[in-house]
């Protein structure tokens, strides 16, 4: 029980110095009571003499005392109070339980476990460890969070306003999904987001489009002109002039520092892909930019003395466009090459390293803070909350899923170019239908050329009506949307296929957000193997149905996890004993009021 983060004030007295902090008010006297003689010691920590507490109920003193006793004196605004003395080491009754709580400090001494900060010669001592101390104090300030944790886009808005909003609200950031919407769709979302933020932290995605350039850079516009402070680019094989022209808007000089008003988040899975994010712009796109005016030389010339992106988010074995590259092996990787950059450059500040992809449970998650993480940014697990915007029809699936119903098929926004997503096998027939049109692709130079067979094959199975039919409404969607494609498929009738068979791509996730039942066995769902971890782990926990994983609540579980981990570990590094089932650590819903 955190008594600190439950009191309004907090002030310590520690070598007769004293020390203020602001904490949340949510509740010091439902604290006091659900807290034990362990919790109150655990506030003296070594060289604390006296600790107050209050909020508009209750205050509370805690006080060193002489002989290994500490006061206690408890005054209710009623009028009523009280007082007691309780020793400073209090024998652990269930240390399992003690080692899992990060709101308590123990200690192993002469063969037995103690509440507190001992008096001396302790073999091993632990300190609480609270959710808000993981990960890189430069994230949380430069991003205005609580906690070093991200909900990461999941693209066609299925990382929705309501996930971003309800993120803010706990002090985290959520990046809005916008890849793959159309423009008109990303600007409502601005504004939903924009006027109930409450000045709260919030994040929008910036999904590469190799295809469409000019979407991507109407895209930056919109984010421009609604002041978006927080950009995930995601899906980018190297800086584009409009990912460079988002970071550099409205940069400025402040007493000879550079400020940089928008920051940007690269999710990148390679050392390659990483690196120019991590460097300055360079100079052939910042006199491009000059050259359009989007910057001036002036800006120009402070650009050369910041990185693209602040924050690098390391993508391993996630859902949607992913290398599936392993963990433990590319964070270290990146890291280093973050810490040469950094000093190569002369930044003030080393570029930060996130972690995603593969974080499903507490001993995911504490793995990649004891990896380097500067972050962790969730995906997969946020897929499957009330607040996503997907179909109650694949939440159900996704809580089903194991760690192997995973595949991986076709990208619909890179599908001529051979890139995959990595997708949910279970329940769906997506990879394989998609595998079978891009194998066609590749075979033949039009829909002419396909053997009349297979072609019957695929209109029944695949697009369940006459091809001809698909193209009509695909060529009156790109004569609306952008004329030029069209006339190149009149012209060349490999790109019609092309355009005809990501119909079917684009429709598959379309189909599946909605829940179209008739086209269940089709649905392109992004998932990765942490959503399989995330569902063993919450088996038979409160957390276990769809309805109580609120995206929040999640994130605090996790959080909350990862610091039960992260304390176990500690304990057996030091050698002391453990009990057999210290690993397992249960899923707990929020515990916020």
């Amino acid at each position: 029980m955190d008594l600190r983060a439950s009191a309004a004030f907090t002030r310590t007295w520690r070598g007769g110095e004293l020390e203020e902090s602001v904490g949340e008010g949510r509740g010091l006297a439902r604290a006091l009571d659900a807290a034990g003689p362990g919790a109150l010691t655990s506030l003296l920590a070594e060289g604390v003499d006296l600790v107050e507490l209050e909020d508009a109920e209750v205050s509370l003193t805690v006080e060193r005392r002489a002989g290994g006793t500490v006061r206690v004196r408890t005054r209710w605004q009623s009028g009523e109070s009280a007082e007691q003395d309780i020793p400073l080491e209090v024998p652990v009754q269930d240390i399992v339980e003690a080692l899992h709580d990060g709101s308590r400090a123990v200690h192993y001494k002469d063969g037995a476990w103690y509440e507190g900060f001992p008096l001396g010669g302790a073999q091993f001592v632990l300190p609480p460890l609270a959710p808000e101390q993981l990960g890189s104090p430069g994230y949380r300030d430069a991003h205005q969070v609580r906690f070093a944790y991200a909900a990461g886009a999941m693209a066609g808005g299925i990382s929705s306003a309501e996930l971003v909003l309800a993120m803010g609200r706990a002090g985290m950031i959520g990046y809005f999904g916008a890849g793959g919407l159309p423009v008109e769709a990303v600007e409502a979302a601005l504004v939903r987001i924009g006027a109930g933020s409450g000045g709260r932290p919030f994040g929008f995605n910036l999904l590469h489009n190799p295809a469409e350039p000019a979407v991507e850079a109407r895209t930056v516009d919109l984010y421009l002109q609604h002041g978006v402070r927080d950009v995930d680019a995601s899906a980018f094989m190297g800086l584009t002039p409009s990912v460079v022209r988002y970071r550099l808007h409205g940069i400025h000089e402040v007493d000879g520092r550079i400020v940089v008003p928008n920051r940007l988040c690269a999710k990148v899975s390679r050392p390659e892909v990483a690196e120019p994010f991590m460097r300055p712009a360079p100079e052939k796109l910042l006199a491009e930019l000059v050259a359009s005016g989007a910057i001036t030389a002036t800006q120009a010339a402070m650009a050369k003395n910041i990185p693209i992106a602040e924050d690098i988010t390391v993508e391993a074995d996630s859902g949607g466009h992913t290398d599936r590259r392993p963990l433990p092996v590319i964070i270290p990787i990146l890291r280093r090459l973050a810490d040469r950059v950094s000093a190569e450059q002369g930044y003030r500040q080393r570029v930060r390293v996130g972690a995603a992809g593969g974080i499903g449970d507490p001993w995911s998650m504490a793995a990649a803070f004891q990896l380097g993480g500067d972050y962790v940014m969730t995906g997969s697990v946020n897929q499957c909350t009330p607040e996503a915007a997907t179909s109650a029809e694949v939440k159900e699936m996704l809580a089903q899923a194991g760690f192997a119903d995973v595949t991986e098929g076709p990208a619909p926004d890179m599908f001529e170019i051979g890139a995959q997503v990595q997708v949910l096998a279970r329940g769906t027939m997506y990879a394989q239908r998609a595998a079978k049109l891009y194998e066609l692709y590749k075979a033949y130079d039009g829909i002419e050329a396909i053997p009349a067979a297979d072609r019957a094959k695929v209109e029944k199975q695949i697009f369940q009506r006459p091809l001809d039919e698909v193209w009509a409404e695909t060529e009156a969607y790109w004569r609306a949307r952008d004329p030029r494609e069209a006339e190149k498929a009149a012209k060349e009738p490999r790109h019609r296929m092309a355009l005809t068979f990501r119909w079917y791509l684009g429709m598959s996730s379309r189909w599946a957000r909605l829940g179209e039942a008739s086209r269940k066995r089709d649905y392109q769902v992004w998932c990765g193997p942490a959503m399989g971890l995330f569902n063993d782990w919450v088996k038979g926990s409160d957390l276990e149905a769809v309805p109580a994983r609120g995206v929040v609540t999640v994130a605090e579980a996790l959080l909350r996890g990862a610091c039960s981990a992260l304390r176990v570990q500690a304990a057996r590094t030091a050698g002391v004993p453990l009990p057999p089932n210290v690993d397992r650590i249960f899923a707990q819903g929020s515990t916020a009021s």
